[in-house]
Formats: structure tokens, sequence, C-alpha cells
């Protein structure tokens, strides 16, 4: 039966035939069904468990599909637990390997209303049937009792108000248990099922009769707030801030949040050090990135030793050689400075000398356009950080670590501002003594996106050769872009109006977000490219202080689509994005299986809507198919935030830069910005957001004691860990 509900969606019911497709990772399915009235209806969504012969109940709306017409798209099911005997013959022959719709109905031809009573509890009995053996028998009880769990299970957990694709997470996690575990602790979801957080987590426990002082509440706020501290850049937090954040996240007393902190501290699931609070994998990582960096450091023979001995090319500058220079004196070095300042040079000089010493070479950056960036700049094969030091994401383990050290004598480093603590631990643990190390970055970028400043607290520790790149080179000098980015980097603000020959550099007065929105679709898909000869599709890139906002990546994402490509080649929905055939879209996780990273940009050359499948090409020769899951890792990517632009060049940059987007307004973001544009920068906001950016030096502080752990190593008081 169907019936119209008062927000225009439908609700249908009926017996489930067959399960045409499943995706048991993300709980996607299509389903065949019929209706009380007789009406065969395929109906598709995250339907996670549903088996043959169930009855269910679905909420959703109908569609056309252009391959298989129309279709119930559903948002949400409900499974009845009792079976007809139509419906059970049917889930017999569909579910059980060796039971075939003949053997099937035999059986509830035996058996009658009484099949499941049977199944459940006299399995052998079905061995009565002629050619069906007690090991079958048994085998078809086992499966059907686990079937039962399954559906009870999941009658269970939508009734707390879970949504289907969080059921389907929930028993990928836990099976047929999850039932038992949720009703025991639901807290324990927050910390071991990806998505489910605190919040979601504290809804089922209400739901479930928990209170709001219990223990296992408080400790999992504890946990959940450190957790979000730390994705806003913190490597710890000092115990009475931790206290306050889990105060006012529970909504309870101080001393009712320390005790849930301390709860957490006796559990192990966080730690305390020097008082500070820590997770355990972070103060690890702290703790052994600064003895690994001192014994490096204190290394008296090393591959570069002597390294400016050899005859150099003589067009560097003296502060390039200086560089050189340090290199050859320390096993690790600092090369940092802004853009047009020869970073690139001294690279390439590095790996000459090295060659002709016949010195055993790496070179690394963080992301995959930063490592491809190097490569081509030096002549050589760069590699991300992750596939360098041969990451499993089977094991959540790195190949090359302490017990197997990366076999080089020099690693360079590039775009260091852009290393987290997670990270940097990982690979200075795969590095021996002995190794020269040079980390070359631009100190005045954005920090990493993930916890910590490593290069930031290197250089402020003072126990580091570090050599600043100041002189801007001719090829640089003529540049308004590279002009105006060091104005903006000393607190001064960009020469907007642009000198005789300059066209690298445009600022355009627009203090309405609608009408800068406009404006940057059309310099985007006509003004560009008819003037300057830039591909919209492939040179020009939108740069974002913010996801949200009329401003934002998500609108300006959704307009620029629209302007860009329609998309006549189909599209796949993935949560409330939409990617097209034709999109420019972003990876924003690491995928090691198929080595595309964080960060690289590609283009959908075909859709599969039915099979939710689509193909990206990512260079000339690599085209990837994503399907199901999958595609939660790509998003549009005409614009991008500033943020995730980091390590990246643009030949084209058209930048937004309002007071709307004013909690982000600072002279790091700004020069961020401005630095990743190669040939053309256009700035597009109010004179009122300029001032706000370049005057803004405050910078959040990010909690952590790397910078005191490296002088007690350096100075000989060795921490244990």
């Amino acid at each position: 039966m169907a019936e119209k509900d008062d927000r225009t969606t439908f609700r249908i019911s009926g017996e489930v035939k067959r399960v045409l497709y499943e995706n048991a990772g993300n709980g996607f399915a299509v389903i065949k069904l019929v209706t009380p009235e007789g009406n065969r209806v395929q109906a598709c969504g995250t339907l996670a468990g549903i088996q043959p012969g169930q009855f269910v109940e679905l909420s959703g709306v109908f569609e056309n599909h252009a391959d298989f017409g129309e279709e119930f798209k559903a948002t949400g099911f409900s499974v009845r637990p009792e079976l007809t005997t139509e419906g059970i013959r049917r889930f017999l022959a569909a579910s059980v390997p060796g039971v075939g719709a003949r053997t099937a109905a035999l059986i509830v031809d035996r058996f009658g209303e009484k099949t499941p009573e049977i199944l459940q509890n006299c399995p052998l009995r079905i061995s009565e049937i002629p050619r069906i053996g007690k090991k079958k028998a048994a085998e078809i009880g086992r499966i059907w009792k686990e079937s039962a769990g399954r559906r009870d299970c999941l009658i269970f957990l939508q009734g707390l108000g879970i949504s289907p694709a969080y059921c389907a997470r929930l028993m990928a996690a836990y099976g047929s248990g999850a039932a038992d575990i949720v009703r025991k602790n639901p807290y324990r979801l927050a910390e071991e099922v990806s998505g489910i957080g605190f919040l979601r987590a504290d809804l089922i426990a209400r739901s479930l009769g928990f209170s709001d002082d219990s223990t296992e509440r408080l400790t999992a706020a504890a946990v959940y707030s450190l957790n979000m501290m730390v994705s806003s850049g913190h490597v710890c937090a000092p115990r009475s801030e931790l206290e306050s954040k889990t105060a006012e996240l529970t909504g309870r007393s101080p001393a009712e949040a320390a005790r849930g902190v301390e709860a957490a501290l006796l559990r192990g699931l966080l730690r305390f050090d020097r008082e500070m609070v820590y997770t355990p994998r972070l103060l690890q990582a702290e703790r052994r990135l600064a003895a690994k960096i001192a014994l490096l450091s204190r290394a008296g023979e090393f591959a570069c030793r002597g390294l400016d001995k050899r005859k150099s090319s003589s067009h560097l500058s003296a502060e390039q050689q200086a560089a050189i220079a340090a290199a050859a004196s320390r096993p690790l070095s600092i090369v940092t400075g802004g853009p047009g300042v020869g970073k690139t040079t001294v690279i390439g000089e590095l790996a000459s000398l090295a060659a002709a010493k016949k010195l055993r070479l790496q070179l690394a950056a963080p992301t995959g356009r930063a490592a491809k960036r190097l490569g081509d700049a030096a002549g050589l094969q760069a590699k991300t950080i992750p596939r360098l030091l041969m990451y499993d994401p089977g094991t959540n383990r790195f190949g090359y670590n302490a017990g197997n050290p990366l076999d080089c004598d020099l690693l360079i480093v590039d775009e260091c501002s852009m290393l987290d603590l997670i990270i940097a631990d990982a690979l200075f643990d795969a590095v021996s003594p002995g190794t020269n190390v040079v980390l070359v970055g631009d100190a005045d970028q954005l920090p990493s996106v993930g916890p910590g400043r490593v290069l930031a607290d290197l250089i402020s520790s003072g126990f580091f050769a570090v050599t600043a790149l100041t002189q801007i080179f001719r090829q640089a000098a003529g540049s308004t872009i590279v002009a105006n980015a060091h104005r903006v980097n000393r607190g001064q603000a960009p020469v907007l109006a642009p000198g005789p020959g300059a066209a690298d550099f445009y600022w355009i007065d627009q203090e309405d977000p609608e009408k800068a929105a406009e404006m940057i679709c059309r310099m985007v898909s006509e003004r560009i490219p008819r003037r300057f000869g830039f591909d919209p599709m492939e040179q020009i890139q939108v740069l974002v202080p913010m996801n949200r906002g009329t401003c934002g990546t998500e609108n300006l994402n959704r307009l620029l689509g629209e302007r860009l490509n329609p998309g006549e080649g189909g599209h796949v929905a993935c949560g409330e994005r939409v990617l097209r055939c034709g999109d420019r879209v972003m990876q924003i996780a690491n995928n090691y299986d198929k080595a595309v990273f964080n960060g690289d940009f590609g283009r959908v050359v075909s859709v599969e809507a039915g099979k939710r499948q689509l193909s990206v090409r990512f260079d000339a020769s690599r085209i990837l198919e994503y399907r199901g899951e999958e595609l939660e890792q790509l998003v549009p990517a005409y614009a991008v935030t500033i943020h995730k632009s980091q390590g990246s060049e643009f030949p084209a940059v058209v930048v937004p830069l309002l007071t709307q987007h004013f909690v982000m307004l600072q002279r790091n973001l700004l020069y961020t910005a401005m630095t990743r544009a190669k040939k053309l920068l256009v700035l597009i906001g109010s004179r009122k957001a300029l001032d706000i950016a370049v005057a803004n030096l405050r910078q959040e502080p990010r909690w952590s004691l790397l910078p005191e752990r490296f002088k007690d190593e350096m100075q000989g008081k060795n921490a244990i860990f």
C-alpha cells in the first residue's frame, strides 16, 4: 500500500521478492517488492540487511530513472519481524547456499506456519525431508538464526532513531551483537564507529535512559572534546581547559566534567604529561619526534659533510650558498622563504651536488601536487611522504620505520609548513642517524591542517640551522603577485592599481556577496579565458576562505558547475553533493590502493548512475573508477578552500575576500592564497575585508610541548618513551 504524508513524501509497504544489488560497505541496495495490492515496485537506498521474504515499510519519493524507469528512492525503512510462508520460502531459496527453490518449497510445504519455529528451535527436523541430511539441516538452521538476529538488531537500532546508513556501519563493525553493545554503552560508538561522534551517541544514550551525569557520558564527552581540539590543530590541552570544554559540551558542572576527564585518564583513553592532556597516539608521537630529531642532529658523521667544497653554480646568491653550506655542515637544516626567493634553485643545486658525489637522494612532499611540483622542478622523481614510507592502509602501518629505515643519504622535503605531528613522526622514525635531512618551506604560510606546527617549532627552537631566503630574483621581481605577496607578509597593503606593463594582479571592488559571486562566475567562465586564454576547467582555480556563505565553496561550486558544465553525461548524488560527468573534482582522502591522494585534482569523464559509479581522469594516462562509498572521497573543485590549496600552484587564481569571511580573515590566509597564483591573481571583494586580513597577524595558539621536548633532548634531559 502507499500513502502520501504531509511532507509530500510517500510510504509504501510490501514483501521483498528479490535483492538486486547490495553494497555491504555503505548499505546501498536495490530491491524488488510486491505491495499487498499486488503492485511490483523497484526501490533503492540505504536498505542495510533487507532479505527476500521480509515485509518492509519504506518512506521516500518516486523518481524516474533514465535506465530503469520509475523507481522508489527510499530515505528510511523498517522491517516487520513476521514472515509469510511465501516469504520464508523465498528467503531460504535466496539466502541459504545449496537450498534452491524446490528444496525451500519442500520445507515450507512440510512445516507450514510452524516453519519459523522449526528453523529456530529444532532445525534437525528438516532432515525428515528426503535428500536433506542432518549436516545441511543444521546449516540451514544456523543461517536462519543469524539472519533473525540481524533483523531483530536492525529493528532495535532503527527504533532508537539511528538512520539506515549508520545501521549499516554498526552492523559492519559489530555484526548481530550491535544491539547488545549499544544497550550496554552507546558511547562506545563515538570511539569506535566512523561518523558517529559524541553528539549522535548521546542522543542514542538518552533514548535508552542513560543519565546526564553518568560516568560513561562524561568520559565520552572528555575524549570527544579533546579530539575536537586536535581537529583545530592542537596536540594537547591544559587539563583545566579540557574540563571547561567538557562541562560546556555536557551542560554539567566543572566538578562533574573533571570526573569525566579523570575516568578517561584511568581507562587509558587519554594521557596526562607535564600538566597537559593528550590522546595516547599524539603523546607518543610528540615524545618520539623530539627524540629522533635530537638523535639525528647529534650525529658526528653524515652523508653531506663537506658537500659545499665541491664546485657549485656561480649564479647562487649569498643566501643560497649559505643554505648549501648549512646542509654540508649539519645533519638537519631548514631553508625557508617566500615566493620568488629561489628555494627551488637551492633544491636543484643540492640534488646536483648529491648526484656528483653519488649520494642516494630522496625527494618528498606532504601532498601529491606538492610532490609533482618538486619533482618537476628538480628533474627527478618525488613522492608523497606516505608513498615514500610505503604506507599500508590495510594495517595502518608504514613499511619504512625505525626497524627498516629509508635507504638514502640525503632526504629533501618540500612544503614543510604542511607537516603535522603525525606525519612528521612517521617520517623521522624512518630516518637513520647519518642521513642528511633538508626541510624546505615557507614558515609564514598557513600551518598544517593536522595537529601541531612542526616547521615553526623547529625554527623557533633555535637548535637547528635555519637559512631564511629574502632576496627576490630578477625573474620574479617583475611580478606584481610576488611583490604584493611580500607586502602582505610584512603587514603592508598590496598595491591595487597595476603599474605600467603589469598584467598578473588585479583587484575588483565589490562589497555585495551576491554580486561578487556572479562576478566570479563571469570572470572564470568568460572574461579570463577570453582575455588571457586560460582554460576555465583546467587552469583557473577559485580559492575561498571558507565553505559556507554566498561566496563559500559550496555555493560557488554549484554556480560554477551550472555555468561551466551542464553535465549532459549523467550524474550521481553523494549525500548533498552532486557529481556530474565533466566536473572538476578533488580527492579529499588518501587512497593508497588507487595511488591518489588528498588534494589531487581530476576530471569526471564518465558516469553510470544506475551503478553509482563514475570514472575520473587524474592525468593524461590515469583514469580511475569510483563506486559506492568511494564516491565520498570526491568533491566538486571549481572552488576550494585556501587551506585545501596548500602545496599547489595554479596558472590563474580568483579569490573572494568579503566581510562575510570575517572569522577567517588573517594575514597568513591571504598570503597563502596569493602565493598559489603562478601567472594571474584576481582578488574580488571589499577594501574593509582586505584591510582586516592584512592587519590581522593574530594566529590561534596551538598547544604543543614539542619546543620544550626539543630543549630537553638537545640538552641531554632525555624523556622516556
